[in-house]
């Protein structure tokens, strides 16, 4: 787990001096140390320059030290992340002359490339972001790994002119730090996203100029920087007709992808919430082999945000070194500044896994596996029993005359729209109208159960000035486009199921993880988020993967057991901080300040009389207004106003 950045262009003073502006800036990601490399000249006058920050967790010696260049080939590579059937992969290369010393998964990866070039990037296992020069053409492959657990950034010369063309970093902030990208101005898209999403959705980014690479998506770049080709090399899996898979296959599946994700040269610890999915990768951990288990849970002060017990049970249930660690909100005040400093974009989610990753990484660790996507994969989410049910329905709605629909979503609005403190709710009863007017869209209705705000205060809270910006499902259009081809053949729950993985998994939990976490220096696995796994769940009987709905009965039984069902048989609880009660209290403090600063509001793409609207609405117990909407405008506020990144 490291960080990369790159730049190709002119090996002036200038470029050199960005590169290293922009591995200085992830530091955190790397603290084990840091290397660079310049390529030849291109004809063109450009080269490609990478830089690297080590977290060193395979080979810990200076042989796995990055940039890596093939002795061979003279082909290099620099990569952030982990390679997961590395050993496998090894034994598949011919052996040469001067072959790679290095033990670890970087030199696989540069032997594979400089082999097979493109066509290795199926064959990979594991969670990635890495780039690679090809010596004999001079061209750079940028790419990502299939679940996009890894990300990757990347910006473009506007002009074409000056002594660059092509930068990308494994964050945003290192390209801002670079000054490649005169005066950076914020994303207008990404004010409209956060709105909807509570957070910006890719290819879009915080900041004008800067993309983001899909899952599963390459590029080619030529010697001078310029696009060659960008192109995807996985896309979800769907069943395909063929025979299911068996309970059987499905645990081995998981076995396997636990005991890949255990592969380490440093001792690992697990994330333990002590619900199914957590619990599940700490068993499955233990009957893999692992000698010990170190587990930590986050606890509170307040009893019914505090799982500490349950945790507590199945640690002793399966044998861990179990370690509670307390956070009370005095400790998160003293702590917030740099715990939303640790977010690379702004975002309402996250600082859980700040908080819970810096205690571990105290701790002594440097990699900790979590149970994130277990709920995505079988079906754990109240969206998998919701939206099947509202999207039949509205299919049958939809076949009447328009007079009906309308009628339906104006008593829709009726019951369930009445204004709380002038304010009305944005719940999702309170959905119903806009839904309604989705017809027979899965995904409309998707993400508009998502959607932080309905899409008129959403317009509402939009300045005036960038309204035009507002999307209409919260989706750029590139996103929209792709998935909706992907759920085009699927049955409802596999949709949502996809949905669910590229949206909330992809775009908010698995970004704002790897940024939280790389900023404690601690490499986060999800071995429940492994394409291997997904085959062959995507491969189950329907009601075998996905019912009693749920329940992730597949789930239970293949990664609990041993372990007493009782211990779960409890209402779903999600990780989370008791924002609520904080925001109610000191932390409102600084939230309430920092939305009613109008001039600050405003340059954050914000309309500030609606801002202060809101604010005081739920400062007054408005219902139907939870703290995820206050939190999530506080986010994107503060992040302009610490980067001084404007409309």
């Amino acid at each position: 787990m490291c960080g990369i950045a790159g730049i190709i262009g002119a090996p002036t003073e200038s470029n050199q001096a960005a590169l290293r502006r922009m591995t200085d800036a992830m530091r955190q990601r790397g603290p084990d140390g840091e290397g660079y490399w310049t390529s030849p000249l291109h004809p063109s006058g450009h080269c490609a320059m990478f830089g690297h920050r080590r977290l060193s967790i395979l080979d810990l010696s200076p042989l796995g030290a990055q940039p890596m260049v093939h002795p061979a080939t003279g082909d290099a590579t620099v990569l952030n992340g982990e390679i997961y059937n590395f050993q496998a992969l090894r034994t598949e290369l011919p052996d040469a002359p001067a072959a790679l010393q290095s033990s670890g998964d970087t030199a696989v990866l540069l032997r594979m490339l400089a082999a097979h070039g493109e066509s290795a990037l199926p064959h990979l296992r594991g969670m990635f972001a890495f780039a690679f020069w090809n010596k004999a053409t001079g061209e750079v492959l940028i790419a990502r790994d299939p679940m996009g657990i890894k990300p990757l950034y990347f910006a473009a010369n506007p002009s074409g002119a000056g002594d660059w063309s092509f930068a990308f970093a494994s964050e945003v902030r290192p390209l801002l730090a670079s000054r490649l990208i005169h005066d950076p101005r914020l994303n207008p898209k990404a004010v409209a996203s956060v709105l909807w999403n509570g957070f910006t959705v890719a290819p879009e980014t915080a900041v004008k100029g800067i993309e983001s690479l899909l899952p599963g998506e390459a590029m080619w770049l030529d010697g001078q920087g310029r696009l060659l080709r960008r192109f995807t090399y996985w896309r979800h899996p769907e069943a395909t007709g063929g025979p299911a898979a068996t309970q059987a296959e499905v645990e081995a599946a998981l076995m396997k992808s636990v005991r890949a994700h255990m592969i380490s040269d440093v001792p690992l610890g697990i994330f333990l919430s002590g619900g199914i999915d957590s619990s599940a990768v700490a068993n499955l951990a233990k009957r893999a082999g692992a000698a010990e288990i170190n587990s930590f849970t986050l606890v509170f002060e307040e009893a019914d945000r505090n799982e500490a017990f349950f945790a507590r049970q199945v640690a002793d249930a399966i044998g861990t070194r179990h370690q509670e660690i307390l956070l009370t909100q005095q400790s998160f005040l003293d702590h917030l500044e740099t715990a939303l400093d640790s977010l690379d974009q702004p975002s309402f989610d996250g600082l859980n896994s700040y908080f819970m990753s810096r205690a571990v990484r105290d701790a002594g660790f440097k990699v900790a596996l979590v149970g994130t996507g277990g709920d995505e994969l079988f079906g754990g989410y109240q969206s998998f029993s919701d939206l099947p049910r509202l999207h039949a329905g509205l299919k049958a709605l939809d076949t009447l005359p328009g007079a009906f629909t309308k009628l339906a979503a104006y008593i829709a609005d009726g019951l369930f729209g009445q204004p709380s403190h002038g304010y009305s709710p944005q719940t999702r009863w309170a959905k119903l109208p806009a839904m309604i007017e989705q017809g027979g869209s899965l995904l409309g209705l998707y993400q508009i159960a998502y959607a932080l705000f309905l899409p008129q205060t959403q317009l509402d809270l939009l300045h005036e000035s960038i309204r035009s910006e507002f999307l209409p499902d919260g989706l750029p259009t590139i996103r929209r486009a792709a998935m909706l081809a992907d759920i085009k053949t699927r049955v409802p729950l596999d949709a949502i199921s996809a949905m669910e993985h590229r949206m909330f998994l992809g775009e908010r939990l698995l970004r704002d993880t790897d940024a939280a976490s790389m900023a404690a220096s601690l490499e986060t696995r999800l071995p429940f988020v492994d394409k291997e796994l997904l085959s062959v769940v995507s491969r189950m009987d329907t009601g075998d993967r996905f019912f009693p709905l749920k329940t992730k009965r597949a789930l239970r039984q293949a990664g609990l057991k041993g372990l007493d069902p009782k211990m779960f048989e409890r209402p779903k609880s999600g990780f989370e901080l008791p924002f609520n009660r904080w925001l109610k209290s000191s932390l409102g403090e600084e939230v309430g300040a920092t939305l009613l600063d109008a001039p600050l509001v405003a340059s954050a793409g914000l309309q500030p009389e609606a801002v202060e609207r809101l604010w005081r609405a739920f400062s007054a117990g408005a219902k139907g207004l939870y703290w995820t909407r206050i939190w999530a405008l506080y986010a994107l506020i503060r992040w302009v106003r610490v980067h001084r990144i404007t409309i």
